[in-house]
């Protein structure tokens, strides 16, 4: 699998993100300090995120990827689009519930040009720890089975502050 890369382009007031190859949680201060700074544009009108050459893609990630869809959705951008051609990574996003808080398509309906490579962002182990319980956490919020999955988890990462 090729090592994760996410890039971005905001043209016209379409934000969008396009991650290629293996994304995992490395990727993920960049993802989340980079989706802050968009929400943070009044300008942006729609969101589209294309993972048609993702290879694969985990629960932090994803859970950052809802993050931005109930951001958009507090905004007021209506729900983002998420295209996904890899069956695998399309049923991932339909057991987690992302049906209900993007539109799901499975091809790329336009070609996207002026797209750059997110700047990587370094964290210390206590942020980065803090970003993958914050983003299944939201993956958590979305149905019953995702609490069941990652609640495990989260608590586990939380008793490790307690320690």
């Amino acid at each position: 699998m090729q090592e994760g890369l996410i890039y971005s382009a905001f043209v016209d007031g379409s934000f969008v993100l396009k991650f290629v190859g293996d994304v995992r949680l490395t990727l993920c201060a960049s993802l989340d300090c980079h989706l802050d700074k968009v929400l943070d544009q009044p300008d942006v009108t729609d969101i589209l995120i294309d993972l048609t050459q993702a290879e694969g893609i985990d629960s932090t990630s994803l859970g950052l990827i809802a993050k931005l869809s109930i951001k958009a959705n507090q905004r007021d951008l209506g729900k983002p689009t998420l295209v996904s051609t890899d069956p695998d990574i399309t049923r991932i996003l339909y057991t987690m519930g992302f049906d209900h808080i993007f539109i799901l398509l499975e091809e790329l309906p336009l070609t996207v040009r002026d797209l750059q490579q997110l700047p990587l962002v370094q964290e210390s182990v206590d942020e980065m720890k803090e970003r993958i319980i914050s983003a299944h956490r939201v993956l958590m919020t979305l149905n019953e089975t995702n609490r069941e999955a990652f609640k495990d988890l989260v608590s586990t990462l939380e008793a490790i502050d307690e320690k």
